[in-house]
């Protein structure tokens, strides 16, 4: 029975959606390929190991793969201090662990920006631990990082949140159900067609809803 709410990061509890999109336009034209920044939004919240053969072919992530991830860390960094928490981010972290949910952190980032994130949140003492890119081979929308941060607080089953249709895709190919916000720039129909089981367009509005939601009580 869930008993852990298991949630993203970027783009659910922080505004970052926008600028990884843009790092990773800078990072691929550094390779002479242009790609639409569009179609980089469409594809954020895959981890890197996911999104550049995705947006950029199998042939380029062999040639040129991880150092255009490593070109996305130089570019991603000095956005880093613009980034924001979505208003509502702490709020629901406190929220869930009055309702009794043990909380954890998904996040396929790397540690140095989960720690920025972490306390940008002040989240360390109400969540009960977080992953990073280092905790799974495979990132979203493969569930081996929602099975790994369940792993982490030794529990038994989860209920995800995220705010993009890979976060719902991975909580699907993990057996758990998911609830998304649309603060990644996904709709609806996109959420609720890769597995969602309610969509808000916000945090405070999830923070109004959770009785309606799979977040109402964890069962114990």
């Amino acid at each position: 029975m869930p008993d852990t709410a298991i949630l993203d990061v970027d783009g659910t509890l922080v505004d970052t959606n926008y600028q990884h999109a843009l790092a990773w336009y800078r990072a691929f034209r550094r390779f002479d390929l242009t790609l639409p920044v569009w179609r980089l939004h469409r594809a954020i919240g895959m981890g890197g190991d996911q999104l550049v053969p995705a947006v950029a072919g199998e042939e380029f992530e062999a040639a040129h793969g991880d150092a255009a991830r490593d070109a996305w860390t130089e570019e991603f960094d000095p956005l880093l201090p613009e980034v924001r928490p979505f208003d509502g981010a702490r709020d629901l972290l406190v929220e869930l662990g009055r309702r009794g949910w043990t909380v954890v952190l998904a996040s396929s980032g790397q540690p140095q920006h989960v720690d920025a994130f972490l306390d940008l949140l002040d989240a360390r003492d109400v969540v009960a631990g977080w992953t990073t890119s280092q905790d799974a081979e495979s990132t979203k929308p493969a569930p081996d990082l929602l099975q790994a941060a369940l792993q982490q607080v030794s529990g038994h089953a989860g209920v995800v949140l995220g705010d993009s249709a890979w976060d719902c895709e991975a909580a699907q190919n993990a057996s758990m159900p998911s609830v998304a916000v649309r603060t990644g720039g996904f709709s609806v129909e996109e959420l609720t067609g890769a597995g969602a089981g309610s969509v808000f367009d916000s945090l405070r509005e999830l923070l109004e809803g959770l009785d309606g939601t799979e977040f109402a009580r964890p069962s114990r």
